[in-house]
């Protein structure tokens, strides 16, 4: 009879447990990477992906179902007038550089985000606030200049993230946050690295260990990367025309959602051609949004007319606003002063739906004579020139903010360019009114109106088009907000 020692018996059995323990790494990948690591200060979507709720932590938080749930306030109360909130804290709340988070750590972090000096993406919401009272450590009281319906949501934004002042200066590239994941490594041009808190007051619901967010930019490279295992999740693949291939691999899950991302083509209002808005009409009865969406998505994405996504039940059906009429759109191009045709440039990011989109458009407009060159910018150089600037003409890009249609009440500061003292008024009684059949009403205009004026030529609703590890669970098919919930993940034998 063979005898096995103790010692190697343990040996073997702590070998064996090894190799059947649950995975607890992650790589996931992204096609942009954000320009900075701190959403207060930049409004690349990239960078709530991968810090909001993860690192960064807010008020309140959106869940998957696209609810406000508590985040940093674990309940709150409001006012009988509508402009009093009232959120609790809760005890032992520390930040990854072990600063305690307080009552007066909020109010830092909102007085800073509204101040004359903020370059906060999301600053306008904070301009409400009249004023924050801090009654004990736990307690923060917002008073609001107005009633708004949004304020909960607002505060749920990366925007919203509650910094402590000692690391605020350095969150650019080196984030402290108080959430249950911490920052660990930013490598430009390739990765960014989280583990997890073990200081985080609900560090046992995490069950990942280390999440690798991977930058694969060539939507082409993407497909050999999830292949060959070196990337175990890319939530939105760009090449989907090869969703079909993930699909018949039983290595891989597909999971094809929705997103709040709007992509119109964005036209600038306040340079001609697009000034006039014979032009924008004219522009919005030559495109084809089929041949878009079959081009740009493989089919996936949902044709609009407005900003609005269509899975809300507030959705209004305005695709047949301009049917395609090239006689039509010639006629309006005359009337315009451009019976000989426009020269114009679109400037698109690296993302594959948007140069995709740009393309077939391209050839559409040419139709009528509208002579189209494509000028690709990088993700760092769409925010500066365009976004920024404003120094274009047509763009493509997906606006994934949820209840973002106060886009465009920002005026000629906003890259649109657009103005509307009617629908700064809409806006306005949209945010204040309560009664939800009347803030119904309010938002369906807000969506005509939006269409009436041509503002861009709406073309579809960005598809989540994700391809995952047959063993990953925890996926949110849908993305009502631009996060990566690393604390919803988990793996399965």
């Amino acid at each position: 009879m063979r005898v096995i020692s103790t010692s190697l018996a343990v040996a073997l059995l702590m070998t064996a447990t090894a190799a059947f323990a649950a995975k607890d790494t992650i790589v996931i990948g992204m096609q942009d990477e954000p320009p900075v690591l701190d959403p207060t200060q930049n409004a690349a979507a990239a960078i709530d992906v991968i810090f909001s709720v993860n690192v960064y932590e807010s008020l309140t938080r959106i869940a998957e179902d696209g609810t406000v749930q508590p985040s940093l306030a674990t309940s709150w109360t409001i006012g009988e007038d509508g402009k009093a909130y009232t959120f609790k804290l809760p005890k032992g709340v520390v930040f990854d550089n072990g600063e305690k988070l307080t009552a007066e750590t909020v109010k830092w972090s909102f007085e800073r985000a509204a101040a004359p000096n903020s370059t906060n993406p999301t600053k306008r919401h904070f301009g409400n606030i009249a004023g924050i009272d801090t009654p004990d450590p736990e307690t923060v009281v917002i008073k609001l200049k107005a009633p708004s319906s949004l304020f909960l949501s607002y505060m749920a934004s990366g925007g919203a993230a509650i910094f402590d002042p000692k690391s605020a200066d350095n969150n650019k590239t080196t984030p402290v946050g108080s959430g249950p994941y911490k920052f660990k490594q930013w490598v430009k041009g390739d990765r960014v690295v989280l583990e997890k808190s073990t200081t985080h007051r609900d560090q046992s619901k995490a069950q990942i260990r280390q999440a690798t967010f991977k930058f694969v930019p060539d939507a082409a490279a993407q497909v050999p990367a999830l292949l060959a295992g070196d990337i175990d999740a890319f939530p939105t693949v760009g090449a989907t025309e090869t969703l079909d291939r993930f699909k018949s691999d039983s290595r891989f899950q597909v999971v094809i959602g929705s997103t709040e991302g709007e992509v119109p083509l964005i036209l600038n209002n306040n340079k001609k051609p697009f000034s006039d808005i014979r032009m924008r009409q004219a522009v919005n009865h030559i495109i084809d949004r089929k041949s878009i969406i079959d081009g740009a998505t493989s089919g996936y994405g949902l044709p609009i007319g407005s900003h609005f996504p269509p899975h809300h039940p507030w959705y209004v059906d305005l695709t047949n606003r301009y049917p395609r009429d090239l006689a039509k759109a010639k006629e309006l191009m005359k009337e315009a002063g451009y019976a000989n045709g426009v020269d114009v440039t679109i400037k698109p990011p690296p993302f594959a739906y948007a140069r995709r989109s740009a393309e077939i458009v391209a050839a559409q407009l040419s139709e009528a004579n509208i002579r189209v060159k494509i000028e690709p910018v990088e993700w760092a150089q769409w925010l500066d020139v365009v976004y920024k600037q404003k120094n274009y003409d047509m763009t493509v890009v997906a606006h994934v903010s949820p209840w973002d249609q106060d886009n465009y009440t920002r005026g000629l500061d906003y890259y649109y360019g657009y103005k509307s003292d009617e629908m700064d008024a809409l806006m306005k009684q949209a945010l204040a009114e309560s009664d939800e059949g009347k803030r119904k009403t309010l938002y369906t205009q807000i969506q005509r109106k939006i269409a009436d004026d041509a503002v861009h030529a709406f073309m579809f609703q960005l598809p989540r088009t994700g391809v995952y590890a047959a063993k990953l669970r925890g996926i949110w098919k849908s993305s009502p907000v631009s996060v990566t919930d690393l604390s919803s993940l988990r793996w399965v034998d």
